[in-house]
């Protein structure tokens, strides 16, 4: 046997010594990757969902990956395609997202399907039609934002009479989160008989809502109560009414339940909320799709609504 010979099959030998350890790491299985997209960051309520999603990862840190992201701003709808698209290219094995328009985002979330990626939506109902054009089904996971809304139009309702003249302050218009609490809203006060006499969008942000607000003020005079669609627009709401020399003349609800909202709430500027319990809202939505692909499910054998519960908050309601 050369010596060429006798170091090759000592080098085999070694190799085959060292072979053991591999197996054991390929038998590892991978944590799935799960994406997280968000509407604006900018709001209380998206930093809060993120937040609940980042401690809920940290305490289950051995089951999954987490990526979040989130836009600049709630119409920013092209960034948040863009979004959904790096993570296909990233190869996420799931992804929750928070869809700023409802119908839009649906042309790249069927791209998503069709790379094999397990889709679950939170907080904004993406459109039926839209889905069903595209031929998929993808699972809702949250409130019935309807019913959330005439929880606190009911509220404020109490303490305006038949005929009072109210606005509303809508979020986006074309999101269905934005719709249903409006339409809860408008269930709420057909109930005790005002008059929607002003309903425009204020974004889901402060200052165009203040722009509104103020707007709506100066051309509706006798306005009793603005309720809006959440509490950005509702501050927005409180400082167009403090301008125009109206504080504690016209009502003020919101929705969200944000920090931001609760010293107002204490000092009587915006008489309620509704609580969705947004720290959970992502977390309600990953561990859907993290118990989805632990059953090897498909998206065809998603769908449907896991709805989650929505409270009513006042000053006199113990967080």
């Amino acid at each position: 046997m050369t010596s060429r010979i006798r170091l090759k099959m000592i080098a085999a030998a070694a190799l085959v010594c060292a072979l053991p350890a591999v197996p054991a790491m390929a038998q590892t299985a991978a944590k799935p990757k799960v994406a997280l997209v968000m509407k604006s960051l900018a709001n209380e309520f998206f930093l809060t969902m993120e937040n609940g999603a980042k401690a809920h990862q940290k305490a289950n840190a051995a089951k999954y990956e987490l990526l979040s992201n989130g836009i600049k701003d709630e119409t920013d709808t092209s960034s948040q395609i863009k979004l959904v698209e790096q993570m296909i290219v990233s190869r996420v094995n799931a992804l929750v997202i928070a869809p700023a328009d409802s119908k839009a985002l649906v042309p790249v979330l069927k791209k998503a399907v069709d790379a094999g990626i397990l889709v679950v939506n939170i907080d904004n109902k993406l459109d039926a039609a839209a889905l069903k054009e595209k031929g998929i089904s993808v699972p809702f996971v949250g409130p019935d934002n309807r019913k959330g809304a005439k929880l606190v139009g009911d509220y404020v309702g109490k303490q305006i009479k038949k005929g009072d003249q109210v606005a509303i302050i809508e979020g986006v218009s074309t999101t269905y989160n934005a719709q249903q609490r409006t339409l809860g809203f408008q269930d709420a006060m057909a109930a005790v008989g005002a008059k929607v006499v002003s309903l425009q969008s204020g974004q889901w942000e402060i200052a165009p809502a203040n722009t509104v607000a103020a707007a709506m003020l100066n051309a509706n005079p006798n306005i009793t109560a603005i309720l809006a669609g959440n509490d950005n627009m509702a501050i927005g709401a409180v400082s167009a009414i403090k301008a125009a020399g109206k504080t504690g003349k016209v009502k003020v609800v919101g929705y969200d339940n944000i920090n931001a909202i609760k010293p107002m709430l204490a000092d009587g500027r915006v008489l309620a909320t509704a609580d969705q319990f947004g720290s959970q809202q992502a977390v309600f939505g990953i561990e859907a799709v993290l118990k989805a692909l632990a059953e090897k499910k498909k998206q065809a054998e998603l769908g449907g609504t896991i709805e989650t519960k929505v409270e009513l908050v006042t000053k006199g309601t113990k967080s």
